[in-house]
């Protein structure tokens, strides 16, 4: 017999600035395999994968199925197999009746053809702008969530901290002598444990650069005099935003890198991930990576960004919505007006903390802000890709803005999400702002903004550390809208922040103990970084708020966590 099963929506708090929509009110549809599988799937082989979520599911049970374990053919839609291919009269579960029913048999999948589209008329089948991108870099013409496919890598990041042991397995599978498969399509960016008279940090920097001068790597950017950043032109910073800087992100390319937070560049309407060093040796190699298509949560923002919100506020907003487990291994799509209306850097913040929910890829689409941005950091041709009307989503989240309020993350994960004037009463011992996700020029010239708001003077050390060379060189020498000229710098310097610090990603994941801002005592930290969890910005007492640039000046400001409206309205 065979059971119909319907998707169990998670229930969803109250919240005024939320809608959750299920799949049952959306645009879906039912797609065909891309390619068939193969005649046998072994079960010892580790094929097996996890219900996917669809409506319509078809879970087939039968005393003679009972002693089959389930794989990828277990759970699938109904028009993706013919029912009578499992007939009980069919030799195949005759012959698995008889063995012992403890026993374990290879699934034998039906023999099929290859089913392509239609040559002529329209596609009835629509795709998201994740499986869009990966059909096109997998060289399909249809790809459904759950398929895997071999696809072709456009860009490859690595650094310090990974880029050493996936050059140690790129040589051990390849050989000490293999070449990479394309010199200009890897980009070395050492910027973890720069600062730092650690040793063996030091040494891997070394070795990616005795592997770029190897391999004639087209862009490394090397820093090699420690004591100044500024004698280093070839040095950037942290990688994420480098990427952007450089030119390396695009709009419907896939670009792959050896750190979790690489998701920040699907703000350009690209595929972005992070890997493990075994497939990014393996990458270097192939320039191929097997990869699953993963299914698209859809986050819909619209209304007036009020001017005391920033995109950390809203990636907080949507976290604490869905849980750090609310996206594993599911791509998270980000439309609506608001969305529209934001910079390039703000929707980098978004998409940097896709991961902190488990998802596998942030996607903004693409449009004329992004193609501003890029006029002047490529002359490399790319091609767009957006998500079809009909295309399925596996839920739909929407967002009224105008009734967000200013938020943090409090200890000891970012899904811990409190209103910031709620948390009025935590006393705080220091403020750091920088890293991938808020040390970008912006963040820097939000923090400014409140600070000269305030006129006052910060009460706690407060940190900054700009995230590149061209970050630092903005701090600098940008005027602050409203302030008659005056940069960054000198607003930092007047309410008593420190120096801002060589750009790295510094403290943000501690790093070794001369790190600069490092948290090597038990405090209380208001910080514009991604994670808080214990012992991430040293000390494993350390308690992190994760707040918005707005936010983190605020708090600086007062000595506790504080409502940037107190300074801006």
């Amino acid at each position: 017999m065979y059971i119909f099963h319907q998707k169990r929506q998670r229930f969803q708090r109250e919240d005024p600035t939320v809608r959750h929509q299920s799949p049952d009110s959306l645009t879906s549809h039912e797609s065909p395999r891309s390619q068939p599988p193969p005649p046998f799937l072994p079960l010892s082989l580790g094929f097996q994968s996890p219900p996917r979520k669809q409506e319509n599911l078809v879970h087939f049970h039968s005393s003679t199925m009972a002693s089959i374990a389930p794989t990828s053919t277990s759970f699938i839609t109904k028009k993706e197999l013919d029912l009578s291919a499992f007939s009980l009269s069919s030799p195949f579960l005759q012959r698995c009746k008889r063995s012992s029913s403890k026993k374990i048999c290879s699934v034998m999948a039906p023999q099929q053809s290859e089913r392509r589209p239609a040559a002529t008329g329209s596609v009835k089948t629509g795709m998201t702008m994740t499986e869009k991108i990966l059909a096109r870099a997998s060289e399909k013409t249809q790809l459904s969530p759950g398929d895997n496919v071999w696809v072709n890598v456009d860009t490859l990041m690595t650094h310090d901290v990974c880029g050493p042991g996936s050059i140690g397995i790129f040589k051990k599978e390849f050989g000490q002598d293999a070449k990479v498969w394309d010199r200009e399509k890897i980009v070395i960016i050492p910027d973890h444990y720069i600062f730092t008279s650690d040793e063996r940090a030091n040494r891997n920097v070394d070795i990616l650069r005795d592997f770029c001068s190897e391999q004639n790597i087209k862009y490394f950017y090397d820093i090699k005099d420690l004591g100044n950043f500024k004698a280093n032109p070839d040095y950037k910073g942290v990688c994420h935003i480098a990427l952007a800087q450089e030119g390396h992100c695009r709009p419907g390319e896939v670009l792959l890198g050896t750190d979790s937070h690489t998701c920040t560049a699907g703000a350009f309407g690209q595929f972005a991930t992070g890997i493990g060093n075994t497939d990014a040796g393996f990458v270097m190699g192939t320039g191929k990576l097997l990869l699953k298509v993963p299914p698209t949560l859809r986050f819909v923002m619209d209304g007036e960004m009020p001017d005391y919100l920033l995109a950390k506020d809203l990636i907080l907003q949507i976290i604490g919505e869905i849980s750090v487990a609310g996206a594993t291994y599911k791509a998270m799509e980000f439309v609506g007006t608001t969305v529209e209306s934001l910079t390039m850097e703000e929707r980098m913040t978004l998409c940097n903390m896709v991961v902190e929910a488990g998802g596998k890829n942030g996607v903004v689409p693409a449009d004329s802000t992004t193609y501003k941005y890029l006029e002047d950091k490529t002359s490399a041709p790319y091609e767009p890709v957006y998500s079809d009307e009909q295309a399925r989503f596996l839920s739909e989240y929407r967002f009224d803005i105008s009734k967000l309020e200013p938020l943090v993350a409090k200890p000891h994960s970012p899904d811990n999400r409190a209103l910031a004037r709620e948390c009025k009463d935590v006393k705080i011992d220091r403020v750091y702002i920088g890293s991938c996700t808020g040390g970008k020029t912006e963040d820097f010239l939000a923090a400014a903004k409140v600070f000269l708001a305030s006129g006052k003077k910060v009460k706690v050390p407060t940190f900054l550390v700009p995230a590149t060379q061209k970050v630092w060189m903005d701090v600098y020498s940008l005027p602050v809208p409203g302030s008659g000229g005056k940069t960054c710098s000198q607003i930092f310097e007047e309410a008593g922040c420190d120096t801002p610090a060589s750009p790295s990603c510094g403290a943000c994941l501690g790093g070794p103990k001369d790190t600069y801002a490092r948290m090597n005592i038990p405090q209380v930290c208001v910080s514009t970084t991604n994670r808080n969890f214990p012992g991430r910005m040293g000390h494993k007492e350390g308690q992190i708020y994760l707040a918005s640039p707005y936010t983190a000046a605020a708090s600086a400001l007062t000595g506790y966590v504080t409502d940037p409206r107190e300074f801006l309205q």
